[in-house]
């Protein structure tokens, strides 16, 4: 993507060449909203996962991870970066995002990884339970599990959120990763890593996000209890707190459709993030390198900070 009209193309994080600015590249946003889940393919414009951009060093060889999500965003991102620094990944995807997800699939595939796609709705029990299996299964182990698939439906006011729609936010956020974390368990090994994605709403809550807001700081403290938990078995577990980023999660219903078209220009680094812009967090949580982090929340805000 490019900055400012006319100049050349500013390099994001991890794409070869010197990052000129921080502040850019700044984006025009569409207000096209599409039906929830979203796919990434029919977004304008086009978010960089890394598709093109993120260049790997071998930091997780031999690791073999499970990504919810996985399809786009964020845990697009993370499943491209984690392919290219040697790991073999499953995604976890909603059955309607399997485009997405064939997508992804090839690009881990294009980097001589593993790769596993496993469609399914988590916020059925034994749906997120089976999940774990089949990923273990497909990759034969399991040493990074990212817990990153969410639900954000943006209403303006509490009378505005129906039952119905706060009962599938809380099963997404709440209740999948916990019923994945617990199957997952068995299969983990000294060494392993847990990685939740929080969100900046954890600590300041948009007035608009406010069921969502409250099961991100459930994440928060779940990822920080468990590391407590599981820091006896040689297990770390760390949360990512994102700040706003250009996904399919935001024209799906995730933000005000008014709101778009200057989504994240509210930060101090004026823009939103791109999503292979936080992917780095997730292969250093993933990595032996953070040996002696857990129970942290890493956050990418763009400035806005997480205290």
């Amino acid at each position: 993507m490019s900055g400012k009209e006319g100049s050349d193309p500013v390099l994001p994080p991890y794409r070869s060449g010197a990052i000129e600015d921080p502040r850019l590249p700044l984006n025009p946003y569409s207000d096209d909203q599409q039906p929830w889940p979203g796919l990434a393919e029919k977004m304008d414009p086009q978010p960089d996962h890394g598709e093109e951009s993120y260049k790997g060093h071998d930091r997780l060889k031999g690791k073999r991870a499970l990504i919810t999500g996985g399809d786009s965003g964020i845990g697009r991102a993370a499943a491209i970066a984690y392919a290219r620094e040697g790991a073999d990944v499953a995604i976890n995807y909603h059955p309607d995002e399997e485009s997405d997800a064939q997508t992804v699939v090839k690009l881990i595939e294009a980097e001589g990884r593993r790769a596993v796609a496993l469609p399914a709705d988590i916020r059925d029990e034994q749906a997120a339970r089976k999940v774990i299996d089949d990923a273990v299964k497909g990759l034969g182990g399991l040493e990074v599990l990212v817990l990153n698939a969410g639900r954000q439906q943006a209403q303006k006011s509490i009378a505005d959120i129906t039952s119905d729609a706060f009962d599938a936010t809380i099963k997404t956020n709440i209740y999948a990763p916990f019923w994945m974390a617990q199957q997952a368990l068995p299969y983990l090994k000294k060494g392993a890593s847990i990685i939740v994605t929080s969100s900046i709403n954890a600590f300041s809550p948009s007035p608009d996000m406010l069921d969502y807001a409250m099961t991100k700081g459930a994440g928060k403290v779940f990822a920080q209890g468990l590391a407590k938990q599981l820091a006896p078995k040689g297990i770390r577990v760390n949360a990512v707190a994102p700040g706003p980023f250009w996904t399919a999660l935001q024209v799906s219903g995730g933000q005000p459709r008014e709101d778009l078209p200057e989504f994240g220009a509210d930060s101090p680094l004026g823009r939103a993030g791109q999503p292979v812009e936080i992917a780095p967090i997730y292969v250093l949580l993933a990595s032996d390198e953070a040996s002696y982090i857990t129970g942290e929340v890493y956050g990418a805000t763009g400035g806005s900070g997480t205290g």
